[in-house]
């Protein structure tokens, strides 16, 4: 009987040694099938637990278009099992990070629960082009500032649910397409689901010779947004070939749709 006690123990602490020591190649499978390839980590060190790599945005499966962020991605994971099985997770990137992000993860019968601290970033404008068309043809050059406020993600009955707001700042963007630097700032307000209210979210110009508005829900498993970009008559000819590519022209200006 001992010493079948003892080789239980033996085996439990290989087992507890090998999950604290597992490498950290091991999430690179999950990040990619999440993602659907659009996320990528490249040049991957540490555990599971702790550890580094290079952040890749791609198009998704079989692209060639990805872009690098300029610094390495640092994790750290924090599994808990009181009250209920939780993971914390603080993330952070010196290049846009001011300070770590912090989710917390869960998951039960009912579904997948991610809740996102409140927090601020800034991220380049210029790593949207790795996510495919039509990005890489814009080109955009700018920051992106991204807040969220009691933002809480859950997976359920084979739907998403989006409470609470992230707000997504786009500052002094300019773009390959047109002589006109920058053309504006803009603002995207997402905003959860409320009561029987479906996830929504809002397109408005902060200043800039490039119009862009539009509102857009989440119905079913899809988005429906519509929207319109415009030019100011004096820089219509800088502004042609972007609205082009934007949307389908009426004169100056073209109109936005998804879904």
């Amino acid at each position: 009987m001992m010493q079948r006690w003892a080789l239980g123990g033996s085996l439990a602490g290989a087992l507890a040694a090998g999950v604290a020591c597992a490498p950290a190649r091991w999430l690179t499978r999950p990040v990619e099938q999440l993602s659907q390839q659009r996320v990528v980590l490249q040049d991957v060190r540490g555990t599971v637990w702790s550890g580094s790599a290079q952040l890749v945005l791609s198009a998704g499966e079989g692209s060639q278009q990805a872009v690098a962020l300029p610094d390495r991605l640092t994790w750290r994971l924090s599994p808990s099992l009181l009250p209920r099985p939780s993971l914390e997770v603080s993330l952070s990137l010196p290049c846009c990070t001011p300070a770590p992000l912090s989710l917390q993860a869960q998951a039960d019968w009912s579904g997948t629960r991610v809740r996102v601290l409140d927090q601020h970033s800034t991220w380049p404008a210029a790593a949207l082009a790795g996510l495919g068309t039509p990005w890489n043809t814009v080109q955009a050059q700018g920051q992106l500032h991204l807040e969220t406020r009691a933002l809480d993600i859950r997976w359920a009955e084979r739907r998403w649910q989006v409470a609470g707001q992230a707000t997504l700042s786009l500052i002094d963007l300019s773009s390959r397409l047109s002589p006109l630097r920058p053309m504006g700032s803009y603002r995207l307000q997402l905003q959860g689901s409320q009561g029987s209210a479906p996830m929504q979210v809002q397109l408005d110009t902060l200043s800039g010779q490039l119009q862009l508005q539009g509102r857009g829900e989440w119905i079913g498993e899809r988005w429906r947004f519509e929207g319109e970009a415009s030019a100011d008559p004096a820089h219509e000819a800088a502004l042609s070939n972007l609205l082009n590519v934007l949307g389908r022209r009426q004169g100056n200006k073209a109109q936005l749709t998804m879904g």
